[in-house]
């Protein structure tokens, strides 16, 4: 089992997936109440423990020469899956992937691409390494939040 969580780490955890580029570890400090050097030790924590894997930029690809985002539901051997979803990740165009726990359609990769033909190569590029490709689906729009999976409602913030 992994690291044990309390309110305070669960309330640090929220405020960083509303916002962590703009919460600092004083603004964390005073919406918790806690001191600003207990934030920065508890995030040091929860990096170390692997309960923060990193942080990163939420790219509105549509403002970008990327335009056109891309989820391509694929089907790979179960016990390659892993293996294979590293080597999508390497492909140009491939934004994320994801492994899901099922037999069939199980690697979701995310890519962006500028226009059909660059879709069109990176979806080859997939097959190339023996991704069974089982869809496309061009996305218009996707909105994301904190997960509130530690029961702070809107009201707590």
């Amino acid at each position: 089992m992994g690291l044990e969580l309390d309110a305070v780490d669960r309330r640090i955890l929220h405020l960083l997936q509303q916002d962590a580029r703009h919460n600092t570890a004083t603004d964390i400090a005073e919406s918790v109440d806690v001191t600003a050097n207990t934030v920065r030790n508890r995030i040091r924590r929860l990096e170390d423990a692997g309960i923060i894997k990193g942080y990163v930029p939420v790219i509105d690809y549509e403002q970008t020469d990327k335009s056109m985002h891309m989820v391509v539901q694929c089907t790979v051997p179960i016990h390659e899956r892993g293996a294979i979803a590293q080597t999508a990740l390497g492909i140009d165009g491939v934004v994320g992937v994801r492994e899901v726990m099922t037999g069939h359609r199980n690697l979701r990769i995310d890519l962006v691409a500028g226009d059909t033909d660059e879709i069109t190569a990176a979806v080859s590029r997939l097959q190339q390494q023996g991704i069974e490709v089982e869809e496309q689906e061009l996305l218009k729009a996707e909105y994301l939040q904190p997960f509130d999976h530690f029961g702070l409602s809107p009201a707590d913030d």
